[in-house]
């Protein structure tokens, strides 16, 4: 079987979805049933963890069918984000984390020396560390050796929708790197999208809005799951080399003219 492996962890879907965004908590979980994910990250500033008489989205996951990935989203520093990851343990969520350290308000580009800082004492502290950064091979080979379990580079700005944009660099990341799994998070906007990053060889993808604000949320969340899974074929089956002219379907060696 073509499973995902983390930090000894078995993931039959390479699709993480998220939970934000969507226009009911009903409408989430059907999402999240469609997409055929196994994965489900949850911002843990943004869940009440404090008054579980109240209505929560944890009401919403199943976590007999979902692994729960607590992150760290609108944490700017790496205490913040360090603060965040043990509450999240301490209230029995996970000691798994997608550390997120933004450096930028308004691009939501990850601040790398806090990212850094905040890997390695995580790490030391027995967290699953999957930090999302930005598509720098120096600075995820600095993650991987402050002990990150996988890398997670943008394809393009948080929320954003516009695909993969930095081909050439998450190429680079690809062939460079083989040591933890890489999987794109952020800038996914449609089904073609979530297929070119499986195709360029990457473990896994992770997206919210792309299905949260599509028009049909359930249809997308179905399409993103059939164009995961066909990236992944692709990239196994390995493609025809590309020519610049060409060549018959048909050849005509034995054809009698």
């Amino acid at each position: 079987m073509d499973t995902l492996s983390i930090a000894g962890r078995e993931f039959r879907s390479r699709l993480f979805v998220g939970t934000g965004k969507y226009r009911s908590f009903p409408e989430m979980t059907r999402c999240h049933e469609a997409s055929g994910a196994e994965v489900v990250t949850v911002a843990v500033r943004r869940v009440n963890l404090s008054d579980r008489s109240k209505e929560s989205l944890l009401d919403y996951i199943d976590r007999s069918k979902f692994f729960l990935l607590p992150n760290t989203a609108a944490c700017y520093t790496s205490d913040e984000a360090i603060r965040t990851a043990r509450l999240a343990r301490e209230v029995g969520l996970s000691n798994w984390v997608k550390l997120e350290v933004i450096g930028d308000e308004r691009t939501l580009f990850p601040d790398n020396q806090g990212l850094l800082e905040a890997t390695r004492v995580l790490a030391k502290e027995g967290f699953v560390v999957l930090p999302y950064t930005n598509d720098d091979l120096v600075n995820a080979r600095r993650l991987i050796d402050a002990g990150a379990a996988a890398v997670m580079p943008l394809g393009a700005p948080i929320g954003s929708g516009l695909g993969i944009q930095n081909m050439t660099n998450l190429r680079i990341l690809r062939e460079m790197i083989t040591e933890v799994p890489l999987v794109v998070d952020a800038g996914v906007g449609t089904a073609s999208d979530a297929t070119i990053a499986m195709e360029l060889g990457y473990d896994g993808v992770l997206m919210n809005t792309a299905i949260a604000q599509a028009e049909d949320s359930v249809a997308m969340a179905t399409a993103m799951k059939l164009a995961v899974d066909a990236g992944r074929h692709a990239f196994l089956a390995g493609r025809m080399p590309k020519k610049l002219y060409a060549a018959a379907s048909s050849p005509m060696a034995g054809v009698v003219r």
